[in-house]
């Protein structure tokens, strides 16, 4: 494998590598989908890392290109006062979803993540009970449970959200709770939901 192209295929595994940590279950399905073994999602890793290391290495959205190839879509964003460029590949483990590159108006790579593919519908998100693993991106929880606040994420590729939601749509159904808000953080790889935690 190391001597061979690095292609969107081991870029998912790159993505799956750090979302291990948070669902085991999850990757080893994905990468049974994918037929491929353990030690070549490491070596993907590994190599990955060596690429963002290198000290002659691409640019972020140079090397994005190189593995990826041309963006399926390219559209400019208004932030602030700043017209910014967003690049979007598709990404066969998640149809409906698209990896994002940001870019800064100097060509800076401003975030890079997985969101919702253009024209595609998200999940109806209302109670902490719909926020399943891998079901939706960050900016459709901050968007349904605003506002939430941001939080520093744990590790690089890694985002938090804190915010306030029922736990169910039917209290009577189990906790008699459950309809009262309560706090909860989300964690997020890649800009993908990985799990929710209650804090109070």
């Amino acid at each position: 494998m190391a001597g061979t192209p690095f292609t969107p295929l081991h870029f998912q595994l790159v993505l799956l590598r750090r979302m291990a940590d948070h669902q085991p279950g999850l990757v080893e399905d994905a990468r049974h989908e994918l037929g491929v073994s353990l030690s070549e999602m490491r070596e993907a890793n590994r190599r990955w890392q060596a690429m963002l290391h290198a000290p002659r290495g691409r640019s972020a959205v140079g090397r994005y290109r190189s593995v990826l190839g041309a963006p399926e879509v390219r559209e400019r964003r208004r932030i602030g006062d700043l017209d910014c460029e967003a690049l979007l590949w598709p990404v066969p483990l998640w149809p409906a979803l698209r990896f994002e590159v940001l870019l800064a108006p100097n060509g800076a790579v401003w975030n890079e993540w997985l969101v919702r593919a253009p024209g595609a519908t998200g999940p109806r998100l209302e109670t902490a009970a719909d926020l399943r693993p891998w079901s939706c991106t960050v900016d459709e929880v901050a968007r349904a449970f605003a506002p939430a606040r941001p939080m520093e994420g744990t590790a690089p590729t890694r985002w938090r959200l804190a915010f306030a939601a029922r736990q169910d749509a039917d209290p009577a159904a189990g906790d008699p709770a459950a309809g009262d808000p309560r706090r909860w953080v989300a964690d997020f790889t890649w800009g993908l939901l990985q799990r929710v935690d209650e804090t109070g």
